[in-house]
């Protein structure tokens, strides 16, 4: 509790002490670390541009290769198992009718 005293009481008196000036000091970011913000702009539109062309050339690479096609998967009889009949009748709504015609 002293120690807090103390410290409070020093920094009070180095506030008083301290020379008023009418000007604010200049604050360093750490993107004025001497560079120039108009050369960092410039690098990254030009990081900007290589990467989009860079993608934009390994996407059309990838794409333009063919793919592999397994083999087709058997015709499985329980895979078009139906109980009941459909509204619009014995196929589906979208097959060919087998039942016109006769």
């Amino acid at each position: 509790m002293a120690t807090a005293i103390v410290r409070s009481a020093l920094s009070r008196s180095a506030i008083r002490v301290a020379p008023r000036t009418s000007v604010a000091p200049k604050r360093n970011m750490s993107s004025s670390a001497g560079h120039d913000d108009a050369y960092e702009a410039a690098k990254w539109e030009k990081i900007t541009y290589l990467g989009a062309a860079s993608c934009t050339a390994l996407a059309a690479y990838i794409l333009s290769k063919g793919h592999h096609h397994g083999e087709e998967p058997p015709a499985y009889p329980y895979m078009h198992i139906r109980n009941k009949e459909f509204p619009w009748g014995p196929d589906g709504l979208f097959e060919v009718k087998h039942n016109e015609g006769h």
